[in-house]
């Protein structure tokens, strides 16, 4: 175990910033993908033809060719946004987490939009007539009537793409973020004879936050269970 009592610090700051990144484009990604869920069954054709076009382009489009295009290609628009929070590890914020985090929540969010259209399509369609004919606008049938409704019936299939994005966010490393991707590739330089202890470590790691989102989404089903 040299591997980890000589890089101990490295690789807890490292597993920090992939929760930090996986928390923060989560969040992103639930947020962007109800409005862009909200979009697709608008009754505006615009509104439709926008959320259409989005999620087709960003679900067909690999992750590292989005996350290389806002850490490599943005910046010569001469735009590097970062945050300091502090002098601690974790709350320096470079802009290539910045970037690798907005691309990771962006993408996730047209998952997670998916996800809430068929939970939408779902309800009975007589629910949002008889909340128009008590006088609801469109944002507030979808806001008080629909989205509470079409949130329960998604809870897994919105969770599965929570998983994703948290396996998905070892990509990152392609961009120079240094999350547990990084680490890893790092140790497995230089310790070669603890290759196996290695990966095993950090797969229990990923393991360990695919739980967590696991436990809290059927914590989640079971509360908002109709008996």
């Amino acid at each position: 175990m040299e591997w980890f009592t000589d890089n101990r610090h490295d690789i807890f700051v490292a597993f920090g910033f992939t929760v930090e990144m996986c928390v923060i484009a989560g969040v992103a990604a639930l947020v962007i993908g109800a409005l862009l869920a909200a979009l697709r069954v608008a009754p505006m054709p615009l509104a439709r033809g926008i959320g259409t076009f989005y999620v087709y382009t960003v679900r067909n489009t690999p992750l590292l060719l989005i996350m290389s295009i806002f850490a490599f290609g943005i910046p010569d628009l001469d735009i590097r946004p970062s945050a300091h929070f502090g002098s601690a590890d974790l709350m320096q914020f470079n802009s290539f987490f910045v970037y690798a985090t907005s691309a990771l929540g962006l993408y996730t969010s047209a998952f997670v939009c998916e996800a809430l259209r068929s939970g939408i399509n779902s309800i009975p369609l007589g629910q949002a007539e008889a909340a128009r004919a008590i006088g609801l606008t469109f944002g507030q049938n979808l806001r008080l009537v629909i989205l509470p409704q079409a949130f329960r019936t998604v809870i897994q299939p919105v969770a599965s793409a929570l998983i994703a994005m948290i396996k998905n966010s070892a990509i990152a490393v392609g961009v120079g973020v240094t999350e547990m991707g990084f680490a890893m590739k790092k140790l497995t330089n230089d310790y070669a004879s603890s290759l196996y202890e290695i990966f095993i470590a950090f797969a229990l790691a990923y393991m360990l936050l695919v739980a967590i989102v696991a436990l809290a989404a059927a914590f989640l089903e079971r509360k908002t269970r109709v008996s």
